[in-house]
């Protein structure tokens, strides 16, 4: 029945008969109920009480059930909203127990999360009690389609929350990932850079915590390193630092975000665009792939470039730009 969303047993059966014959009243509820008339009574105006039954029009004494998916709906709502507090505070409990645990026990410093639910609910999470920034290395392969975390990311952004993300090549070559997420970002406060190929995936939380996903060669596992303060974190912190000092801006290839629009001295959006993914190595495959364009039309925007700098090759194009101060 319905006890298990909070609903006592005698009005779960009030409800399940009135679905079933609806505008009955409280004589004819009673027996179908097993219940006294004082007992349907009672269940009947509870049942009020919660939107879960109304009288009938013109009458005052025969009642109709509220349709399920709204009524059930409504305290799976409700539980849902429950579970998400309780969850919460069990892990606000469980990060002040490792806190007061990893001095005396060195095995708390490290965990290991099995199962997408759980890996899931520990990323959002880690997002939510971020305190000052966010660093993360965001690369293939994807267990989920990328871009889901746009919202979390674009409100935590709005709250002041710095967010530092370096791209594997291949993340910004994902096709739409660039217009569809990482540009979105960029332009609400993100700041992005791209490298050739970055040693893992990774998620942190200012010096607190880190989200490390387990794989296995080019496989994600259903797994996770969850990793709380320790050497090994402040390793991790030193690496992402190290990596964003090697990484190139993604300034170039968020639209609005880094440069003015066309000017004299400046680069064409097209332009712009392809300098960012150019100077992180991309080949002119996953650049087409990026920005959505053909093969001929890449080839012919990136001599169109190589002109304008006056380059033969890309080294000398990516030294003329940054001679220009367009990287």
């Amino acid at each position: 029945m319905l006890d298990g969303l909070g609903l006592p047993e005698t009005e779960s059966r009030v409800y399940a008969v009135l679905v079933a014959a609806p505008q009955s009243d409280t004589a004819a509820l009673a027996p179908r109920c097993g219940l006294t008339e004082q007992q349907a009574e009672e269940a009947l105006a509870r049942l009020a009480e919660k939107g879960m039954a109304t009288r009938a029009p013109g009458s005052g004494t025969h009642y109709l059930a509220v349709a399920p998916d709204v009524a059930i709906g409504t305290l799976i709502g409700r539980r849902e909203e429950e579970l998400r507090s309780a969850r919460a505070e069990m892990h606000r409990l469980m990060d002040a127990f490792r806190d007061a645990s990893r001095y005396t026990d060195p095995a708390c410093s490290v965990e290991v999360l099995t199962g997408s639910e759980a890996i899931s609910q520990r990323f959002e999470h880690l997002q939510d009690t971020a305190q000052e920034q966010i660093r993360g290395f965001d690369r293939p392969p994807y267990v989920q389609n990328p871009g889901l975390n746009l919202g979390r990311a674009r409100r935590l952004l709005r709250d002041g929350i710095r967010y530092r993300v370096i791209y594997d090549r291949e993340a910004v070559a994902w096709p739409g990932r660039l217009d569809n997420d990482i540009r979105i970002s960029c332009e609400d406060g993100e700041e992005a850079r791209v490298r050739v190929a970055l040693p893992m995936k990774m998620i942190m939380a200012d010096d607190r915590m880190a989200i490390l996903p387990i794989s296995s060669g080019n496989r994600v596992l259903d797994a996770a390193y969850v990793v709380h303060p320790c050497s090994l974190l402040e390793a991790l912190a030193t690496l992402f630092e190290a990596e964003w000092e090697r990484a190139v801006p993604l300034r170039a290839t968020a639209g609005r975000v880094g440069l003015p629009e066309a000017a004299p001295d400046r680069p064409g959006e097209d332009h712009r665009r392809l300098l960012g993914l150019l100077a992180a190595g991309l080949t002119d495959e996953a650049i087409a792939r990026a920005l959505g364009w053909s093969a001929r039309t890449t080839q012919r925007r990136l001599q169109g470039l190589m002109r304008e700098l006056g380059a033969t090759t890309r080294f000398q194009a990516g030294m003329a730009a940054r001679e220009r101060g367009w990287l």
